[in-house]
C-alpha cells in the first residue's frame, strides 16, 4: 500500500514541519477553528504541523495545527471590547452622504447607501 501524497510526519519534505494529508492528523492536533469550537486558542504556542488540503483555486494549502494540551482558553469579551466592536460595525452601517443607519455594511464600491447611491450607480 503506498503512502499518501502529503504524508510527511518528520517534515523532511515540508520546512520542518510534519505534513499529513487531509482528515489524518494525529490525535490531539487541532486547526484554530476546532480549537475555538472547544473554547480554546492556540496561546502563543508554536505551529506543531499542518494538513494540506485541496485549495478551490488549485493546488493545496496548509491548515495548520496546534497542541490540544498546549492551548488556552478563550479570553472572555469585556465590556469595553462589546462596546468598541459595536462602535466599529456602527461606523460600516452608517452612510457618509446621508447620515443614516442603512440596516446593513455599506458596499464598499460604492461608498454609500443604496439609497444615495441612486439607480445610475447601481446598474454599473
Amino acid at each position: 500500500m503506498s503512502r499518501p501524497r502529503h504524508w510527511d510526519p518528520d517534515g523532511t519534505r515540508h520546512g520542518g514541519t510534519p505534513t499529513y494529508p487531509w482528515r489524518m492528523a494525529p490525535a490531539g492536533y487541532f486547526t484554530r477553528r476546532q480549537l475555538r469550537a472547544k473554547g480554546l486558542r492556540p496561546g502563543g504556542q508554536d505551529v506543531a504541523g499542518q494538513i494540506m488540503r485541496r485549495s478551490r483555486y488549485g493546488g493545496t494549502r496548509p491548515a495548520y495545527l496546534y497542541r490540544l494540551a498546549l492551548a488556552k482558553p478563550v479570553r472572555p469579551m469585556t465590556p469595553a471590547k462589546t462596546a468598541a466592536l459595536a462602535k466599529a460595525n456602527r461606523a460600516r452601517r452608517t452612510c457618509p452622504a446621508c447620515g443614516h443607519d442603512a440596516g446593513y455594511v455599506l458596499p464598499a464600491h460604492l461608498g454609500t447607501c443604496l439609497t444615495c447611491a441612486g439607480p445610475a450607480a447601481l446598474a454599473a
